[in-house]
């Protein structure tokens, strides 16, 4: 891949995710600099938690807007495998609540659901660039691992491979499985007789929690003779999204400040739990994904295996992925 120019595809959602991250580092970048815009209370964003909040979550759309241009870029497909996927299974399990949650929630509640210190208009700017930039930003990446990695969209789930690592896996992604379980159900429950908002978060953090919990259990498996790619996004995104948006809930637990009021008691052991199976389910994933990546790369049987004077016959397919 490292002389492949992008496709057009790939470029265009990459644009559309860089052009809707712009106002959203704008913003952040004003309210870190002393402006009050669209804030209410002006004194709102001088506490020390909210500047420390601000601060990281303008760094974290800054790596994300990196990694856009890196799905453009020649240079992005020579990236270490792991620099591009930690950021990527982090955001992606935070953006892809908001994508599905966000239209939800203001289709049903509409503009009252954005009372608050911060004006109505900067919650639509925001949600609004959320939305794009998440659609954008997981378009791209497809495209992209499509074209480094083809054996995950090529190959069957039940795929033989060499593991050596197979049964701290099937452990692994068992233990993890039973606890994501419980996680989503708890979810799932709070959902009900919630307020619309949180109704929405709460039940598709659930389902997702549920989801990620079957599909690592079937890539672990081996279950199935299906593309390996469909539990693969099952797990990414399960797993992804208990492990981010605990870990965010953790952070403001801990920094204090306005955010943090009622963020105690019950919800924050099962944040804590959430962000240990997902770490678990992140790190049970990346070792099978590390023995998997063989998988396909040899040229069809009826080829003669490589000799001392035929080095070059069998060419991997997932070459950049070290």
């Amino acid at each position: 891949m490292g002389g492949q120019r992008p496709g057009i595809g790939r470029l265009t959602a990459a644009i559309v995710a860089v052009a809707a991250m712009l106002p959203y580092l704008t913003l952040k970048a004003l309210w870190l600099t002393g402006s009050s815009i669209g804030v209410r209370g002006p004194n709102l964003m001088n506490d020390p938690a909210m500047i420390g909040l601000n601060a990281m979550t303008f760094a974290m759309d800054a790596v994300a807007l990196l990694l856009a241009l890196a799905f453009t870029m020649r240079w992005g497909s020579r990236l270490p495998a792991w620099l591009v996927l930690l950021p990527l299974w982090v955001g992606t399990g935070l953006l892809s609540v908001v994508v599905v949650a966000a239209p939800i929630v203001m289709a049903t509640a509409g503009l009252t659901v954005f009372d608050g210190p911060i004006e109505p208009w900067v919650y639509l700017m925001v949600y609004g660039g959320f939305m794009a930039q998440g659609i954008g930003l997981m378009a791209a990446f497809v495209l992209y691992a499509r074209d480094r990695w083809p054996g995950v969209f090529t190959t069957a789930t039940n795929a033989v491979f060499p593991s050596p690592t197979r049964p701290l896996q099937r452990f692994l992604a068992w233990a993890a499985a039973v606890v994501a379980v419980a996680i989503g159900g708890v979810r799932l429950v709070s959902a009900f007789g919630a307020e619309v908002s949180v109704a929405a978060q709460d039940g598709l953090k659930g389902l997702l929690a549920i989801a990620g919990a079957a599909g690592l259990v079937t890539i672990v498996a081996r279950w199935g003779r299906g593309p390996f790619w469909r539990p693969v996004v099952l797990a990414w995104l399960g797993s992804g999204s208990m492990f981010a948006w605990s870990l965010y809930f953790m952070i403001i637990i801990f920094a204090g400040g306005p955010l943090s009021a009622g963020a105690s008691g019950p919800a924050g052991l099962v944040e804590l739990f959430g962000l240990l199976t997902g770490l678990v389910m992140g790190m049970c994933g990346a070792f099978l994904l590390v023995e998997r990546s063989g998988v396909g790369d040899v040229q069809p049987a009826q080829e003669p295996l490589e000799r001392d004077d035929r080095e070059h016959d069998r060419r991997t397919a997932d070459h950049g992925h070290r």
